[in-house]
This record gives C-alpha cells, structure tokens and sequence, in this order.
C-alpha cells in the first residue's frame, strides 16, 4: 500500500519526533502548498479569492488563536470578537501613527498589542475556571466593542466610526491593504502568513510550554505538584492566543472587509470561531483548519444548493438553517468524536495504513 510507514528508519529523536514523521505526509502537505501558491492564483476567479479563501486563511489564523488556548491549555474563551476588534484597531492606529513602517510589522506590533490585552483579560484564570471563565471572557468581549464603539479616538474622529484601511504595500508595488490591493496580493500574502504562523503554533504546542499548557488542561492540581507553575501556563496562552486572534482581526479589517467597524467583531464572531474548534477538533491545529473551511462553506452550501435542486427558499429562512445546523452538528460532535473532523481524519489514515487488515 502507498501510504505505509514500513522501511522508513529513525536513526535520532529529531527525525522521530518530526512534525511530519511519516515521508508521504510531507510530501503531501508540501504539494498542497504548492497547488495552493503556485496553481490556484491563476485559476481562481475574484470571488472564489475574495469570498472563499480569503475569510478562510483569516478565520484559520483566528482558529488556532483560540484553539490554543481553549484546545490545548482548557481556558475557555467567548471573547475572540473584542480580541480581533483590538487587532483591527491597533492596526489602524499604527498605520496613521507611523505611515512608513512596513504592514507585516504593523501586524506583528498590533498581535503584540493584542497579547497584552489578553493578559489582563486572562488574570481571572488564575482564581476561576469553566464557565465563570467563560463569563468572564464573554465580559471582556463587551467591554472592548463598547470601548472601541464609543471613543471617537479609536477611528480619528471619523463622525461615520467607520475607516477605510488605507493601502499599504508589503514590497514594493505588491499592496496588500486597501484599493489598490488585488485578490491575488492578499490571498498570496495571507497564504504564506498563515502557513508561517500555523508552523509557529504546531511547534509551539510540541515544546515545553505547549506541554505545560496541556497539564494545565488535563488537571491543573497535578501539573502544578509536579513544578509547572499555573500562573505562567495559563497567561502565556492568553497571550500567545490573543497575539494571533489580533492579527486575524487585523487581516478581517484591512485584507476582508477593507473597513474598520467595531460592530463586525461583536459576540457572534466569538462564538462562530468557537464553532469551529469544536467542530474542527479541540487541541489540533489541523482541526482549526477544517472547522475554517467548514463555517466558510456551510453558509455558500446552503445558499446556492437549494437552486441547484429547483427548491427556492427565502433568504431568511437559509440563514435560520445555518444556525440549526450548527447546534445540530456541534451536538452531533460533542457525543459522536468530542475531536472533531481531526479526529475523523486521523482515523482515516489510521485504517488506510492497515488496509486491508481489520483495525
């Protein structure tokens, strides 16, 4: 059978504890890539860039945000949407503040910006858990929607409180932000970006801290009697999950919408991002993927499946659908695979491996 591991030897502990141990799973995660980078630019059309694989690379990057905290250290979040809000707002200040520094690192300032407000946000973890953390973090969602809502500072004095990203350039011609950035631009930019944090994220998971994380998740009291100190743990995942949930608002704000409201950020894209780790798979980085690609394509399966079988359903009424359809699968996983498609996926390669052995 193709995908075997057999005659593939290990002869050090880095080779073995590879992200990709397995030689076909490298290659095909390489070729994937490269079908992505250097096939799907001149075959996509403007929509398919803008609407579909756009708000999925930004959503994935907002995914592995959350799933890092609620996935691998067990802190439950609801405020995602007032994190991505800082992100875009932070953005939109640096920008206007120093017009001359490269966007990549306005991004990187805004994250850091954002795990700072994470931090603060994440001090109550250290007393409370569960769903007085959740409460606490649906809190802070409020607080910063009202505090970028109603501070005037925050857009300039714009009387309308809603900014146009202003176009930046990543090199050169190659603008990313703002009118003159193309389809192409943002979606090659986001593709890499995403790929690079991704990789961040998965090796961040795999090292000391990502284990203390996991401690932390499994039972708190044990990982502290044997030395992980609680403290740490937790706010270092608020603050690494809050780094990439900001740049994920900021790449929404100036690559997505192209504008800054703090009303696309209000608790129902807490709770869509939190659909999606569940869905995709708590503490798997390749789950923050498919439950991206899952949210993103439910609501354009559900618009255009119906005509294509003659039913014409009021507008409405599809979006009514998408909701049920949400709870019933996020319940459907929850007692079938708490791990989600992850999960699904990994028990896939597992009996493709056996085949045609019984598993």
């Amino acid at each position: 059978m193709f995908y075997r591991e057999a005659g593939q030897y290990k002869s050090d502990y880095a080779s073995d504890q590879a992200i990709f141990p397995i030689r076909q799973d490298r290659i095909g995660v390489l070729l994937i890539f490269l079908f992505a980078l250097l096939v799907i630019p001149f075959i996509a059309t403007n929509y398919l860039l803008n609407s579909i694989l756009v708000p999925f690379l930004v959503f994935s990057i907002a995914a592995i945000g959350l799933n890092i905290l609620t996935g691998y250290c067990g802190q439950v979040s609801l405020g995602t949407g007032g994190f991505m809000a800082c992100g875009a707002f932070f953005t939109f200040k640096l920008t206007t503040w120093m017009p001359e520094v490269n966007i990549l690192l306005i991004f990187l300032m805004a994250g850091f910006g954002t795990a700072l407000v994470g931090i603060a946000f994440g001090i109550p973890s250290l007393r409370i858990k569960g769903f007085y953390l959740a409460i606490a973090t649906l809190a802070a969602q409020f607080f910063l929607i009202w505090m970028f809502t109603q501070n005037p500072w925050w857009t300039n004095y714009n009387p309308a409180g809603v900014i146009t990203a202003p176009p930046r350039a990543l090199f050169g011609n190659f603008y990313i932000t703002g009118i003159e950035a193309t389809p192409v631009n943002k979606y090659l930019f986001l593709l890499c970006f995403t790929a690079a944090l991704a990789l961040v994220a998965k090796n961040l998971v795999r090292s000391a801290l990502g284990r203390a994380w996991m401690a932390i998740r499994d039972m708190d009291i044990a990982a502290e009697i044997i030395g992980i100190r609680p403290m740490a743990a937790k706010l270092s995942a608020f603050a690494v999950s809050s780094f990439f949930i900001g740049i994920s608002g900021a790449a929404w704000a100036f690559m997505y919408t192209a504008s800054v409201e703090a009303l696309a950020f209000e608790v129902t894209r807490s709770f869509q991002v939190l659909f999606m780790i569940i869905i995709g798979g708590l503490g798997s980085i390749l789950g923050s993927f498919l439950g991206a690609a899952f949210i993103v394509l439910l609501p354009i399966a559900l618009s255009n499946l119906p005509a294509m079988v003659g039913l014409r359903l009021p507008v409405d009424l599809i979006a009514h659908l998408e909701f049920m359809i949400f709870g019933a699968l996020i319940v459907f996983f929850l007692i079938v695979e708490p791990n989600g498609l992850a999960r699904l996926w990994q028990i896939g390669k597992e009996k493709l491996r056996r085949w045609p052995f019984p598993y």
